[in-house]
This record gives structure tokens, sequence and C-alpha cells, in this order.
């Protein structure tokens, strides 16, 4: 509402000053026209900067200040000198360096943005060290929990588009999707409220780019900062950009403790596993477990045996042994391995006819009587 009052009253006041002062004598008229079209000039300019990122609006305030000094100095160095067409040159050299300085201020807006202007003041090591956070980050939650232990320093940024994908999913008619959008939001607040982060709400977009993953390897470009994802198909495009990256599932795995055969452990045994007589449960840290012959123990902790780790990309998976399981079922792992199962099929002895000795040879079978010749015919 106030605006539309603000908006009025500059139509009011340039429409009475061009009426008032006219630049045409004895048509007043005319300079109220041209004052009201000059105030309704005004208001499009102002409705359209509004989608203008506000760092590149001062860049070019910025800009156009530093082109007028130069050329206030230019002419000023110039006085005196007698040139043709002296007004002319005076009016190109004002419009071209406000002209150029209004352009080069608004592509370089992001020189003026607080974390910026902040970091110049501080430590110079830490200065450009972005921490750009993807969606899926966002939602994983875990970001928190590592800016909360103070191990991750610089400025964290979330752009302006990634915060539009995160209400999209929030707002999303599927519940799943829907809680997990506004977890994310939930976890971006709570890192803005902890007092050792600098969180900062990048306007700067890339319209010609529609891929929000895309556009995050360019921003990454632009602030010369580093992505922060749990994606692991943004983290090979990125890499293969020239862009850093900090995995956070990476980090994870690397912190997950180092497991060596033969150690015992205690799991819940919580679903089957897809080998016949497998059980399946987790460590703390979410490492799968697969136990041997643990289906029979099935929502039960038991203590099992580590008998091989393996390490994916995906994470770690331990296997282990139950001793207490006793015999069960082929599971499948000596087929895989190239074992034969021996255990289960026992070599077995010959076993004697009744009322023979151990010694004794077993009787032969009877010779069957050599067959008649047929008869010749006639």
């Amino acid at each position: 509402m106030w605006l539309v009052l603000f908006r009025l009253a500059v139509i009011l006041v340039l429409t009475h000053s061009g009426y008032v002062y006219s630049p045409f004598p004895s048509k007043p008229l005319i300079g109220a026209a041209l004052g009201f079209v000059a105030a309704i000039a005004v208001i499009s300019l102002e409705t359209k900067t509004r989608a203008v990122p506000g760092h590149q609006l001062v860049g070019a305030l910025a800009g156009s200040v530093t082109g007028l000094l130069g050329a206030h100095l230019t002419w000023g160095a110039l006085r005196g000198v007698e040139i043709a067409g002296e007004h002319f040159f005076h009016v190109l050299v004002v419009v071209l360096l406000i002209y150029m300085g209004l352009v080069i201020g608004a592509q370089h807006g992001e020189w003026f943005e607080p974390a910026r202007i902040i970091a110049a003041f501080r430590d110079s090591s830490r200065l450009h060290q972005y921490k750009i956070l993807d969606t899926s980050v966002i939602i994983d939650g875990r970001i928190a929990d590592i800016c909360e232990t103070g191990f991750l320093e610089g400025t964290l940024v979330a752009p302006q588009f990634v915060l539009r994908e995160l209400q999209q999913v929030a707002d999303s008619t599927d519940s799943l999707k829907r809680n997990r959008g506004r977890r994310g939001l939930d976890i971006l607040q709570k890192i803005q409220k902890m007092g050792n982060v600098n969180v900062q709400i990048v306007e700067t977009d890339f319209p010609d780019i529609k891929e929000v993953d895309l556009k995050l390897i360019e921003l990454a470009r632009k602030l010369g900062g580093k992505i922060v994802t749990n994606d692991f198909n943004l983290n090979k495009v990125a890499q293969l950009r020239g862009v850093p990256v900090l995995n956070i599932n990476e980090l994870a795995n690397s912190l997950k403790p180092v497991v060596l055969p033969g150690e015992v452990m205690r799991v819940f045994v919580l679903k089957e596993g897809k080998e016949p007589g497998q059980g399946v449960g987790y460590l703390d840290d979410g490492t799968m477990v697969v136990v041997d012959q643990g289906k029979k123990a099935l929502g039960k902790t038991i203590e099992v045996a580590v008998t091989s780790v393996l390490q994916t990309t995906a994470g770690k998976m331990i296997f282990c042994r139950w001793p207490d399981a006793g015999p069960g079922e082929d599971t499948g792992r000596f087929r895989a391995l190239g074992r034969p199962r021996t255990d289960r099929f026992p070599a077995v002895s010959p076993t004697p006819l009744p009322g023979a000795s151990p010694e004794a040879p077993r009787p032969a079978a009877p010779e069957a009587p050599p067959a008649e010749p047929a008869p010749k015919g006639d």
C-alpha cells in the first residue's frame, strides 16, 4: 500500500514540476505532460530493477559514480586545450565513462557482497572460502552437526535457486517429499541461528541454465568456492569441470571405525539377507553388517565374528559369522568364492550286504544263460 502511495506522490510531484517549471515557455500543459511521462518512465524503471539482485544494483551505482568522477577529472585535465567540437567531446567523455562504469559495476556486483567486504578486513587466508550448499546436503541434515562442531570454516552460501527448489519440494503433494523439503528449510534456519557460522543468501542466478547442478557449478566458479553436497553425480560432474567438492558421504566413510577380520562385535539382526539363511543388521553409523546364518536370530542382538570387510563407493559392508548358529543351509558365499562345501556332502563308505563280513567280497551277479539260436526258415 505504501508503495502505491509513494508512486502517486512521484507522479504528482513531477507533473506539478513540469507544469510550473515548463521547459516550453507559455505552454505549461506540455510541461505537465512531459513531467507525467517522466514519472511513468521512473516507475517503469523501478519495476524492472526489482528483479535485479541487490549487489548488482550497488555495483552499477558505484560504477556510474566512479565513471562520472573519472569524466570530471578527465575534462578538468583537458580544460584549456582547444579541441574542435569541444561540447560534443565533453558529452562523449561523460557518457562513455558513466556507461562503462555502470556496465562493469553491474557485471562484477559480487565484489560488493557483504561476505567479501567483511572478508577483506579479516585474515587474508580466509578470503574467498565460500562453501556453496546443495539441496541434497541441506535436506540430509548432517551439515548442521558439522557446522556445530566448528570444523567447517568460511561462509556458507545458500543460492536463491536452491531455496526455490527446497520450497517446491516442501509444497509437493507427496507427503514424503513434503516432509523432506520442510526438513531442509528447518535445517537451514538452524544453521543461520548458529553464532559461529556465517550464512549468506545469494541472489545470483543463471537464467540460461536450467539444471540446478550446473547452476551450482557456475556459481562456484564465479565465487571461487567449493560445493558441499552428497550427490554422487554432482560430485563427478563438478570434478570433471575443475570445481572442488566437499562430499559429506566421503567424510562420513572416512570417519567410520576400522574393523579387522577376527574381531567380535554385537549387532542387532534387523532383517533377512538376499542369500538363504543370511541376516542383516546395521551399526550406529549406518554400516551394513551381513551375518552368515543370522536369519535364526531375527529381532535379537547377538555376538558375531568379523570375517571380511568390503569397501565400496556407496559405503562399507561387513561380513560376519555367528558362532552359535550351528549347521545351516548354504548361503551361496562358498559358491561365489569358488569353494566346494565338503561339509555338506561327507564321504560315505560302501555299506556291506546283510550277513556278509566287511572283508568278504560282494557276490557277483549270476550270468545270464546264452540265448538259443533262432530256427532257420525253410
